[in-house]
């Protein structure tokens, strides 16, 4: 166990193992929740909390189902025809696969960052202004104001302020996936949810967006998927670690790493199978 409780150690933002996570309020939680693939149950009646303005990370194998999670908060399964959910998913107290929930609101509520980079074939201010025009804006000035202080939090505005007429699929990989971040927070998330956000980024530019994780953490509830455990160790103050569609264990990272209570979980992040 040296290994994860030093990779522990070197957490830059995680909160303090002794904080009782229970009393934060839940932003999101699931009761009882599934999503089936036709008849394949790929999420088993997971139960748990996402507590506001903390880190979450979902971690475990490919294929135990931390994507499929992921995308149900915002409804993107939705998308697949086959996927159907069971049990329920609330936030704001509601339960938002009941039949009269906008999708486009929750959306904008919900916002993702998906695993590759996916920048629309635009300019890079049109990219950014893109969800604040569906939402109606159109007055330049207040779109001028929200992509300054959208690409400012992504850390990429004095990177791209003299070129926001440029297409932006001319940028780096990493630069793009923190245009596609700055493009989900011009809509004002309540949550940001990550699908292995750096997986396809070269150590620097994974780096970065760690380090805005950090900074971002405490001004939205972050869930991130990530299939890095030391990523994980490193940006979370929650880990749950889930295995053929089951939550095995969820709690404070520190304490998964360092003191899990399944020995499911130890083999995991020791390196035993997966």
């Amino acid at each position: 166990m040296n290994e994860v409780i030093q990779m522990k150690r070197a957490s830059r933002f995680a909160g303090p193992e002794e904080e009782d996570y229970s009393t934060r309020a839940a932003h999101v939680k699931t009761e009882e929740f599934s999503v089936f693939y036709g008849g394949f149950e790929a999420v088993k009646k997971v139960t748990c909390s996402f507590p506001e303005s903390l880190v979450t990370a979902i971690i475990g194998p490919s294929g135990c189902g931390k994507s499929t999670l992921l995308r149900a908060i915002n409804r993107m399964n939705d998308l697949i025809p086959s996927c159907r959910p069971g049990g329920k998913m609330i936030f704001s107290g509601e339960d938002i696969y009941c039949k009269n929930i906008d999708v486009v609101s929750l959306r904008m509520r919900v916002g993702m960052v998906f695993q590759k980079p996916n920048v629309f074939p635009k300019s890079i201010y049109d990219n950014i202004a893109y969800g604040p025009r569906l939402q109606g804006i159109r007055n330049r000035s207040q779109l001028d104001e929200i992509v300054e202080s959208s690409l400012k939090q992504a850390a990429i505005w004095d990177e791209v302020k003299d070129r926001m007429t440029s297409n932006a699929l001319g940028m780096s990989g990493g630069q793009q996936q923190r245009l596609c971040l700055a493009r989900a927070l011009a809509v004002k998330p309540e949550i940001l949810l990550m699908d292995e956000p750096t997986s396809a980024l070269d150590p620097k530019a994974t780096t970065k967006i760690e380090d805005l994780i950090g900074q971002l953490r405490g001004q939205y509830t972050i869930i991130i998927v990530t299939h890095n455990m030391q990523q994980a160790a490193r940006v979370s103050d929650l880990t749950a670690f889930m295995y053929e569609g089951n939550l095995v264990e969820f709690g404070p990272t520190r304490k998964l790493f360092t003191r899990p209570r399944e020995k499911q979980t130890e083999d995991y992040i020791t390196g035993r199978f997966g």
